[in-house]
């Protein structure tokens, strides 16, 4: 059963993806109606869930549930990442990358490699400041309040600590 975004309660679990490369209004549009008919129908055991989707930046997608009406099982988890994977093919973007983070630089998603992190720190820029779009994010809340959020607040802080 579908919900706006923006009607979940703060608790609903959320899965965030980044998209490899930022989408066009186009296909942004194609997929939130994609994404619409699968929230529409997404069911957990024969439970329909209160399920809901948003794009932001054209970078990241998101799936959300509200478990007090109907957890996400093993089964839907696994429908929800066929499904995705489907997406990937039709718009030739990666969803599952987790060798890229993005950082917001002004108003724009700025992608570095993994890799590259600690040169990016060394080099002055990137800091503990710098807002990252974190993807383990895991409630609607959390989303809304905290995302992005500084990177000294996140996984990344182990980075900043040698300095």
């Amino acid at each position: 059963m579908y919900v706006p975004f923006e009607q979940l309660p703060p608790y609903s679990r959320v899965w965030a993806y980044q998209i490899s490369r930022p989408l066009s209004v186009e296909e942004e549009a194609q997929m939130n109606q994609r994404l619409q008919d699968f929230v529409t129908e997404w069911s957990s055991h024969g439970r329909d869930l209160q399920a809901s989707f948003s794009i932001l930046e054209h970078h990241f997608l998101f799936l959300a549930t509200n478990e007090q009406v109907a957890s996400a099982s093993g089964c839907s988890i696994d429908k929800s990442v066929s499904f995705l994977r489907q997406l990937e093919e039709d718009f030739n973007v990666k969803l599952f990358d987790r060798t890229q983070l993005a950082f917001q630089e002004q108003s724009q998603v700025r992608t570095v490699a993994m890799a590259d992190i600690k040169a990016q720190i060394a080099a002055g820029t990137l800091s503990p400041d710098s807002l990252y779009f974190d993807t383990l994010v895991q409630t609607v809340g959390a989303l809304r309040e905290q995302w992005p959020k500084p990177a000294k607040d996140t996984w990344l802080a182990r980075y900043f600590q040698s300095q």
